[in-house]
């Protein structure tokens, strides 16, 4: 019997493709030997400075901050193994619900994972900024400063780390299908010297 492995993504739970990509794995997780651990990266921390962006980026940016710090508090609170279920019930209310990101929000997200909703003040809060920096500091260290989310970090065929920014996609394939993109994924990932293999994006995200 083939032994599972540990498969990880750094996620910022305000982005709708990274939604589509944690879908897309929660279906590999089914067809292939793979268990999928959930960790928090940010939209806010890595575009810290950067004056140059567009104004209605820059607005989303401002209200990025409240769902990762609650994730944190509540990775901090409960463990690691929380991110699943709290990452899926802010997910549903922000990319399907399209609920607007704020407390109303994280409060009914904490309901919905049967989680504190004390934990509702950590949105607000710098206490966990530090443990957030770290947190999104691991994930993007192997893939550089250049990349946004999804980041996925793997078992590579030889062993070693294949750490890699994607798949983008829409909609998340289901079955079969998700094995198929896993198994192609994980090989131009783990290939020596791969970079980059990109098109323009002609429509936007499908929740599916």
């Amino acid at each position: 019997m083939t032994e599972r492995v540990a498969v990880d993504m750094w996620f910022d739970p305000a982005c709708p493709w990274a939604w589509i990509t944690s879908r897309w794995l929660l279906e590999v997780e089914k067809v292939r030997d793979v268990d999928i651990r959930f960790h928090v990266m940010s939209l806010a921390v890595l575009n810290e400075g950067r004056d140059e962006l567009p104004e209605e980026y820059k607005s989303f940016l401002s209200t990025a901050w409240g769902p990762v710090r609650l994730c944190i508090a509540a990775e901090q609170r409960y463990g690691g193994d929380v991110l699943r279920k709290l990452y899926t019930a802010l997910g549903t209310r922000i990319h399907l619900g399209k609920e607007e990101r704020g407390r109303e929000l994280y409060v009914a997200a904490l309901a919905d994972a049967d989680l504190d909703p004390a934990l509702v003040e950590a949105a607000d809060s710098t206490e966990y900024d530090e443990a957030l920096r770290a947190s999104h500091e691991a994930g993007m260290r192997p893939v550089g400063q250049d990349v946004g989310t999804p980041v996925i970090h793997a078992p590579g065929p030889d062993g070693g780390q294949v750490a890699f920014f994607g798949p983008v996609i829409t909609p998340a394939p289901k079955g079969e299908a998700a094995g198929r993109l896993w198994d192609g994924v994980l090989l131009v990932g783990g290939t020596p010297g791969f970079y980059e293999l990109k098109r323009t994006r002609e429509q936007g995200p499908i929740f599916d």
